[in-house]
């Protein structure tokens, strides 16, 4: 953001600069202001000639005003003749006007359009212009030179990176104080030279030219000042470290680096997301690595004549006889519901994620859990639809596959045969059971951290959020 600025500052610095080197000439073509009086002029006598005399005599001191004749008549000024401009004519009305005794003045002057009237005053001017230029140039080179110091004064001071990096705590910080510093050399360079020619109204020029500039850009790139001020404030609180396992409102992944401008994450199947600092810094960030405990829960449900006390028993206890599932805290299990035809029990238990991977531990806890149940006689119950046709009812009783006709016989369903397990199904199912934590996606962070050089804000020196 502040180069954006400095780099917005430039143009209004040439044109100080030109501004600075052409303020003490006046504009070509103009005749210099002259300061008249503002009170009215008195003569020794009131009398209409003592008037017109002494406007006479003035008029004939002004070059621009020597061909208007003036003529007085009981306090009326008549003016006539030949004026080169509108402004010299308007001036000959204004002095004519501030004498004493004066009622009113009638102006019939015409322009003078002759080349030689219209021309010798632009020489005129374009000489004096030019006279006060190169008078000028020393104080203009001595202010240019001033500007020059302090700039390369500042630019030195912001590139001494080893101070900045001491005084502040991230690199990123770091280098907006270099540009801060950048930026305040400009101005002051500016404000020393302008004062030193004298140019201090164009200086409050700039400087509300620059104000209301800056206040158009704020509201044109709101959103980008906010994600910049997100970044500054991520910096500072490091809520996270590079590689850690993150859910950043719907966004989960492992987390690459932190830039000015997004928080660059690794999915969890290998693609690259970039979220905005600004939506990070307002998100709800959980943190899966910090610690390295995990809960796991499922739910299974028990037939209703069931006792669910038995069968909460009978899963924590296969639940705990799993290699993978920490002691402390004890697995446990509650009844979350009862519905009609059954009894909703949601088991759960820890892992430590940084050996277990947390998937795969689930999936064995359920499989675990569910056979124990099953062999400890309980029925896991299942939907229990009645078929009406045209002839005999036949009803299927619910979690036995047992078809029972209108007259009470049962019929045995045909046994089903195990499938024999094929050696790739072995091989399989062995890595299946291998819940040692998946970190193919960790490594390649830690790749890609190591290949590309890009900055990083997350410091592991300072502490996390």
């Amino acid at each position: 953001m502040t180069t954006m600025l400095t780099r917005l500052l430039y143009p209004l610095i040439a044109l100080a600069a030109l501004q600075l080197f052409v303020a003490p000439f006046p504009a070509m073509g103009q005749a210099p202001a002259a300061t008249e009086p503002t009170e009215e002029i008195s003569v020794s006598s009131s009398d209409d000639s003592a008037i017109q005399t002494r406007i006479n005599a003035i008029f004939d001191e002004i070059s621009a005003l020597s061909g208007v004749e003036a003529s007085v008549t009981e306090g009326v000024v008549s003016l006539s003749g030949l004026a080169a401009s509108q402004a010299d004519i308007d001036r000959a009305v204004s002095i004519a006007s501030r004498f004493q005794g004066v009622v009113t003045v009638e102006q019939s002057i015409e322009r003078d359009l002759s080349v030689d009237r219209s021309l010798s005053p632009a020489i005129a001017n374009l000489e004096n212009s030019l006279r006060r230029g190169w008078e000028a140039l020393p104080l203009v080179g001595l202010a240019i030179a001033v500007f020059v110091v302090i700039l390369i004064i500042g630019h030195l001071l912001a590139s001494w990176s080893a101070l900045w990096r001491r005084v502040t705590p991230n690199p990123f910080l770091a280098e907006i104080a270099s540009q801060a510093v950048r930026f305040i050399a400009v101005v002051v360079g500016l404000v020393m030279a302008l004062n030193l020619v004298g140019a201090t109204a164009l200086m409050g020029a700039i400087l509300g030219g620059a104000g209301v500039i800056g206040l158009a850009i704020g509201f044109a790139v709101r959103d980008t000042v906010e994600n910049y001020i997100a970044s500054i404030m991520l910096s500072l609180r490091q809520p996270f470290r590079a590689n850690d396992h993150v859910l950043i409102d719907d966004h989960e992944g492992r987390v690459v680096r932190l830039t000015s401008r997004a928080t660059v994450l690794m999915t969890l199947d290998g693609n690259h997301l970039r979220v905005p600092n600004s939506t990070v810094f307002k998100a709800v960030i959980l943190n899966y690595t910090r610690n390295p405990e995990r809960r796991f829960e499922f739910e299974l449900g028990v037939d209703a004549e069931d006792d669910p006390v038995a069968a909460m028993a009978t899963g924590i206890a296969a639940i705990s006889g799993l290699d993978f599932v920490l002691d402390e805290p004890k697995p446990d299990a509650i009844i979350k519901s009862v519905g009609d035809s059954n009894i909703v029990i949601r088991f759960m238990g820890w892992v430590n994620q940084s050996q277990t991977n947390f998937g795969k531990a689930r999936s064995l806890a359920i499989r675990a859990a569910k056979d124990a149940v099953e062999e400890a006689g309980f029925t896991l119950p299942e939907p229990i639809y009645r078929l009406r046709f045209d002839g005999a009812p036949v009803q299927v009783k619910a979690g036995t596959g047992v078809t029972v006709s209108e007259g009470g016989a049962a019929a045995a369903p045909p046994a089903k045969p195990k499938p024999a397990a094929s050696p790739d199904a072995r091989t399989a199912e062995a890595d299946v059971l291998d819940t040692r934590p998946d970190d193919h996606i960790a490594e390649k962070v830690d790749e890609e951290r190591a290949q590309t050089g890009e900055k990083d804000l997350l410091d592991s020196g300072r502490p996390v959020e």
